[in-house]
Parts: C-alpha cells; sequence; structure tokens
C-alpha cells in the first residue's frame, strides 16, 4: 500500500478547514485511507539515521503520512486526495476535465519508428500550458511520477518457493518497466518530435543535472553505481538498440526509462510542460498520463484542460492522446442494496456517488443508474466498483447489523478433509509443505519429464509468457523446479504437495470440457536416491487411509508393479495400483529429467491420484 506524505499547511489550504489529528484520522478511515502518522521531515529524518547536525535545518511543520488503496492512481498526491475528500464532504463538485486544442489549431506530433517496436513499442504524450509552479508544486509533481513508478508502472515478479523455514519470496526490482514517464519544459524543444530506437554508441546527450555529454554505453557506465538510477538500467542495457526521443532539431529529450536531458529539464520558472510515457503496456501507459495530467491541470491558467498531442504510429496511423472522456458503467439498484444490506432509494444513491466524484444518470423506472467514471478512476471496471463506493459514501458504520436469515453448519468436502489428512501425514513423516503455479510452460509438463503430449492439458490460446502455456497435468514439475531454486539449502530436501492438476475430458458432465483431479506429489532429494524411503512413505500414508497391500492382480487393496513412466530410471520405477486400477507412480527421477531442470543431485519422487481413496 503506497503512503503519500501530506504538508497539512497545505492540505488544509486545499481543503478549505483545518482538522485535529483525530478528525482527520476518522475521515480518512470513513473514506478508506488510513492516516499512518504524523510527522515532520526532522523526525523522518532522524528515523533513518541522518547527520544529526543537518537536523536542525529541517522543518518541524506537521506531516501526515497517508496510506491509499493501491488501484487508487489518482490519490497518490496532495492534490489527489485533497480533491476526493472535498468531494466526499460535498465542499466541492469533482471537476470536469477538458481537452483543449492549441490557439492555432495545430497539434504537436510525436513520430514512432518501427524499430522500436522491438523494445519500447508504445508512447503516450500531452502538453499542460500556462502551469504556474511553486515549490510544493513542483516537488508534489516529482514526486507523483515517482509514486506512479513504484505502482501502477511497476512489475512485480512473486517466486513462491518452499514455504516454512525454505520459504523465499523474490520480488524484482521492475520499477518503470511498464510505464516510464519523461516531463519536459516546452519552451526548450520544438515540435515535431521523433520516438526512435537507436544503436547505444550513436546516442549522445547531456543526462540530468550532468555537465557532460555521454553516448549510451557511456551512460550505462556513468549510472551503474547510482544509487537509484541503477535499479534501472538492466531494462534495455543488453538490448542492440535503446528507446530515445528526439525533438525537429535532433536534441534528446528523454533515454526511457532510464533519464530525461538536461537540456529540457523541468524547473520552477516552466510554463508549458510536454509529458510523454513510454510503455510496454498501452493501457497503463494511458492511465499514467491521465492520472499526471488531470491532476496537475489545475495549475494550468485554464483550470483542468490539457492540450492534446498527436502520436503518428510507424505504419502512419495517428491517435490523439490524452482521452479524458467518462466511460459508462451500470449498476442495478437491487444489486447495490442487496449486497450492502441497505435499502437506498436511486436518487439517494446517486448523491452518495457524487460524493465519490462519480457522476450518474437515474434510469426513468428508478432501478438502475449509469455511472460515468471519470478518467481519475482507473478502478472502477464493474457494477461491485460501484457498490462498493456507494457503501463507502453511506459509511459501514451506518449499515444495520442483522442476524442472517439462513443458519448453517459448515462441514468440509469430503476430498478436502482427506486432502488435510494427508498433509498432516506427509509433515509428520518430515516432509515440507509447497505450493507452487497452477500454469506452467508446455515443455515443463512435457518434454522436461520425458513424457508425449497426448492432447490431455488444457492450453492457453493466447499466453502472455512461455513461462505459462498449459495448465500442470503433473505435480512433478512444481516441485523439481523448487528442488533446483532451493539446492543452496543442506541437504537432503524433502517437499510435497497436495494440489489440484487438470485435464481436458468433453464427458457430459464437465460443462466447461476440463476435470479437476486432487493428486499429491512428494520429492526426496539428496546425494544417494532415497527410493526405500519414498517406496516407506507410500506404505505409511496406504495404511492411515487403512488400504492394505494385496498380491498383484487383487482388488481391495494396493500393490505395486514395474512401470514404464518415461519419467524415471528404468528398473527404479513402479506403477501403484489400486482396486487393480493404476492411480500414481514412483521412482527415481530420470537423469536427463534433473539435467532439463538443473537438480545436480539424485531425487526421488512419488505421484498418486487420490480421489480413489474417498
Amino acid at each position: 500500500m503506497p503512503t503519500v506524505n501530506a504538508d497539512t499547511e497545505i492540505l488544509f489550504k486545499e481543503l478549505k478547514r483545518t482538522f485535529t489529528d483525530e478528525e482527520f484520522e476518522e475521515l480518512c478511515f470513513d473514506y478508506g485511507i488510513e492516516l499512518e502518522e504524523t510527522t515532520s521531515e526532522r523526525q523522518m529524518a532522524a528515523k533513518e539515521g541522518g547527520d544529526k547536525t543537518k537536523l536542525k535545518e529541517l522543518s518541524d511543520k506537521p506531516i501526515y503520512r497517508i496510506d491509499i488503496p493501491a488501484n487508487r492512481y489518482d490519490m497518490l498526491c496532495v492534490e489527489g486526495i485533497s480533491r476526493a475528500l472535498k468531494a466526499y464532504l460535498e465542499t466541492e463538485k469533482a471537476p470536469e476535465y477538458k481537452v483543449v486544442m492549441p490557439e492555432k489549431g495545430k497539434l504537436h506530433k510525436l513520430h514512432v519508428k518501427p524499430e522500436t517496436g522491438a523494445i519500447r513499442p508504445y508512447v503516450v504524450a500531452a502538453i499542460l500550458r500556462d502551469v504556474t509552479f511553486d515549490q510544493s508544486r513542483y516537488d508534489s509533481f516529482i514526486e507523483l511520477q515517482d509514486k506512479l513508478h513504484n505502482n501502477i508502472c511497476r512489475l512485480v515478479r512473486e517466486y513462491c518457493r518452499l514455504l516454512s523455514i525454505f520459504r523465499v519470496l523474490k520480488e524484482s526490482n521492475r520499477k518503470r518497466t511498464l510505464v516510464a514517464i519523461g516531463t519536459h519544459d516546452l519552451d526548450t524543444i520544438e515540435g515535431p518530435f521523433s520516438y526512435e530506437a537507436l544503436p547505444p554508441k550513436e546516442i549522445n546527450f547531456v543526462p540530468l543535472n550532468q555537465t557532460r555529454s555521454m553516448n549510451g554505453e557511456e551512460l550505462m557506465n556513468f549510472y551503474e553505481t547510482d544509487r537509484k538510477l541503477s535499479k534501472f538500467l538492466h531494462i534495455i542495457r543488453d538490448a542492440p538498440r535503446y528507446p530515445i526521443i528526439y525533438d525537429n532539431k535532433r536534441r534528446v529529450l528523454s533515454l526511457p526509462p532510464i533519464i530525461n536531458s538536461d537540456h529540457s529539464k523541468i524547473k520552477l520558472s516552466t510554463k508549458n510542460v510536454f509529458i510523454e510515457c513510454t510503455a510496454t503496456d498501452l493501457t497503463k501507459a494511458k492511465i499514467v498520463l491521465n492520472t499526471v495530467v488531470t491532476m496537475y491541470s489545475q495549475y494550468c491558467a485554464q483550470k483542468f484542460s490539457v492540450e492534446p498531442v498527436e502520436v503518428v504510429q510507424a505504419d502512419g496511423t495517428a491517435t490523439v492522446f490524452p482521452d479524458l472522456s467518462e466511460r459508462k458503467v451500470r449498476a442495478e439498484v437491487e444489486y447495490i442494496n442487496r449486497s450492502i444490506g441497505v435499502t437506498l432509494g436511486a436518487d439517494e444513491i446517486s448523491r452518495l456517488l457524487e460524493k465519490m466524484s462519480l457522476r450518474t444518470n437515474v434510469s426513468d423506472d428508478k432501478k438502475a443508474l449509469d455511472v460515468f467514471v471519470p478518467p481519475t478512476r482507473s478502478d472502477i471496471l464493474h457494477a461491485c466498483d460501484v457498490m462498493e463506493d456507494v457503501a463507502i459514501a453511506f459509511g459501514f458504520n451506518n449499515i444495520k447489523e442483522t442476524t442472517p436469515k439462513a443458519s448453517t453448519v459448515a462441514v468440509p468436502q469430503p476430498i478436502n478433509k482427506l486432502t488435510d489428512s494427508l498433509r498432516r501425514e506427509l509433515a509428520l513423516a518430515g516432509y515440507t509443505e509447497v505450493l507452487t503455479f497452477t500454469l506452467c510452460s508446455h515443455d515443463e509438463n512435457f518434454a522436461n519429464i520425458n513424457k508425449k503430449d497426448n492432447g490431455e492439458a488444457v492450453r492457453l490460446a493466447n499466453p502472455k509468457s512461455l513461462e505459462y502455456q498449459v495448465v500442470r497435468t503433473s505435480l512433478l514439475p512444481g516441485l523439481l523446479k523448487t528442488i533446483y531454486a532451493n539446492g543452496h539449502y543442506p541437504l537432503p530436501l524433502k517437499v510435497f504437495e497436495v494440489s489440484d492438476v487438470v485435464f481436458k475430458d468433453d464427458s457430459p458432465q464437465y460443462e466447461r470440457r476440463s476435470r479437476n483431479q486432487r493428486n499429491l506429489c512428494a520429492m526426496y532429494s539428496n546425494t544417494t536416491s532415497g527410493l526405500e524411503g519414498v517406496h516407506g512413505l507410500l506404505d505409511r500414508l496406504m495404511t492411515k487411509l487403512s488400504v492394505p497391500l494385496v498380491k498383484v492382480g487383487e482388488s481391495k487393496g494396493y500393490y505395486i508393479k514395474e512401470s514404464e513412466n518415461p519419467t524415471f530410471f528404468p528398473g527404479r520405477r513402479a506403477d501403484v495400483y489400486f482396486n487393480n486400477e493404476v492411480v500414481g507412480s514412483f521412482g527415481i527421477v530420470h537423469p536427463e529429467v534433473l539435467h532439463k531442470f538443473g537438480i545436480k543431485f539424485p531425487c526421488t519422487g512419488l505421484e498418486i491420484n487420490v480421489e480413489p481413496f474417498l
């Protein structure tokens, strides 16, 4: 959850009234944000262990640290917070944002070269005219860009490895990966502009706040020790071409997503601001651009007005940005009342939504509302989001408590009850539970475990990554990846997972033409195979399930028989039979499989379908 530092003097001036800390904390709570603490510049510097001699120079003016929901990008600055709260307090209506054509009627153009498609294919832009900055506005303008870079512009990858003492959660630093924002003094540059991709040695300019010109390679070497910018170099460093934006006189505006040019930097005296956002995700680029221009257009001479820019693609198609039009979402009155637990009329719901900066039209029969979502509210996607805003405006504390109309006693589903029992036994046997991804690559699910694709896997029609192409049909690949990722831990590694796999099934009872199957998988890795240990684990599980060991070919029990499963080593593999039906297999993992997963130690695995034991 992002935190915004709001100077109370500026915030109260915008809200046109003052609050005590308790009053403002209650207001934040009612709106769905949270006042984390009241502090000051000096106190924050002291907590960070700043130079004590410089602490006296810092301000003691009170600052509110406000936690904002991660999807409320419009509230990542004081301007957005005050605008939302003024509408909530009904002291001022939400503004209407306008796209205004330039006086001469000719739009600035930004031409996109085809080479950019290979590294950073999208760009959007807009202009703020006749802006008046002071120090606090300038600082807020810069801070909003940083907040956006830390949130919507950022790609976060989470690798969930082993739970318990082996749990590793890695978060790669992906700020600016999706979107990078560049802001420039328009009076220092001249359009039309061009967005290109050039070899690093062909790029030369003076980076922001520097004095000498550098080419692309020199710039990368120069900033690799920089505490802030070094985090972003990897995004383009190894690419054969770097994205670059030029003006009409071939003066560099920015090298996205790394740094802007010193030539076009924003100053307190800047009056006209050119804003460009380069991206790998066009939707997020448009949201970021809309957020920046709507927040700071209040400082334009013509308040809440934005001058558009025409972006011309390599194929000649042109699009004008930004799009500040409202989106329409329809919400039923009955759905809103039923979801919240109230009985409100359509007109009252309309009034409550105005408190949340949402304009509405009530249908003639008073049964529905058309909600017009402004460009600042990208978090509104569905009628449920509208319902949530109605609940906030009504006040959660004002919803009357009621006794449920039905009384039931919850019991676990049989398959989940069995699963919990098996998890307990595996944990008692010294194994650690892991939770791996349901989606995996096609090779991981088949080729990497020496299996052929017989058409049983559910495929994604349009996978965004090679890592997530199919829904897994086995738990083994996930455990093998976990063993590889945790190979630096002391041996032995003993892990298990009891989760669903998915198979295509055209049987009439499966509406979605697929079915889930609950599997159990355990993996043992050490300097020796440990086959006898996994075999013993199977016997232990069967004992706890009250399933007796019977002779080969007999029913009413389980037995094992030599397997042909190619995932395991010949002569050291077996199928598990229950009531004369194969329910799984176990064995020493084949060296070819281990090599494909990068594992250097022997592994023995067991995987069975647990549903027949219900």
